[in-house]
């Protein structure tokens, strides 16, 4: 990694994660903390606000304004392939968004990377899927943002209907499926649905609120903790 590269991770780093140990710098930049103590310094030589000091962490103050945003040829084409997948896998809203940010970017890079863009032979198609895939995703992203209960008939994989009323989580995309993450208020308890299985959706004007137990980061908890115990149970077994 080229030194002002390395310069510019640390200020990113600090910036978006706040309070971090040089120990925690150099593992995620694989260099020696010694290393890292003399690019602190030469960023706090340079006018770069680090606050903190050796052993203890580092931080910087969230106002500071980052130089202008440089890639390589692997961010470049990470970039890319991130943006195609959305565009393909996505709603119509969030392809048109990463086709801008795209362009945004190509208008800082220099010369040399500005073809990569184009010429990433990185794909992502999108042809061999229906509408029903990705049935809701806008209007869930939606309602995830401003906490709106979501209403509408489910088909489960037994060919089970009901009607259901959730508070809509996160979602997720697992390679052919979309999922909702909610709290169904009909069973109480955490669920997921596939977006091909739903229809009749309606986001309502009621909201919820985030209650201690029946958040996301409470999901992905319980996702965790089921999938440890999984794997306990498999290495027993």
């Amino acid at each position: 990694m080229r030194r002002a590269d390395r310069l510019f991770r640390i200020v990113q780093r600090l910036r978006r994660r706040g309070a971090t140990t040089a120990r925690q710098l150099a593992e995620a930049l694989e260099v020696s903390e010694r290393t890292v103590y003399r690019d602190i310094r030469d960023l706090l030589l340079s006018g770069v606000p680090i606050q903190g000091e050796a052993g203890v962490g580092y931080a910087l103050d969230r106002s500071y304004e980052l130089p202008p945003l440089m890639f390589d040829e692997e961010e470049i084409e990470a970039l890319v392939l991130g943006a195609r997948i959305v565009r393909a896998w996505a709603d119509k809203k969030l392809a048109r968004a990463a086709e801008e940010a795209l362009q945004k970017i190509e208008t800082v890079l220099p010369p040399k990377l500005k073809s990569r863009l184009a010429e990433s032979a990185l794909m992502a198609p999108g042809f061999h899927l229906s509408e029903r895939f990705r049935f809701g995703l806008e209007d869930f992203r939606r309602a995830i943002r401003e906490h709106r209960k979501a209403r509408f008939h489910y088909v489960d994989k037994a060919q089970a209907g009901s009607e259901r009323v959730v508070h809509p989580l996160g979602l997720a995309y697992w390679g052919h499926t979309w999922t909702l993450a909610a709290w169904c208020e009909m069973r109480s308890a955490f669920r997921n649905f596939r977006l091909d299985r739903i229809d009749g959706l309606q986001i309502l004007e009621d909201r919820f609120e985030d209650e201690p137990g029946r958040t996301l980061a409470d999901f992905l908890a319980l996702m965790a903790a089921e999938e440890r115990a999984a794997t306990r149970s498999g290495e027993r077994a």
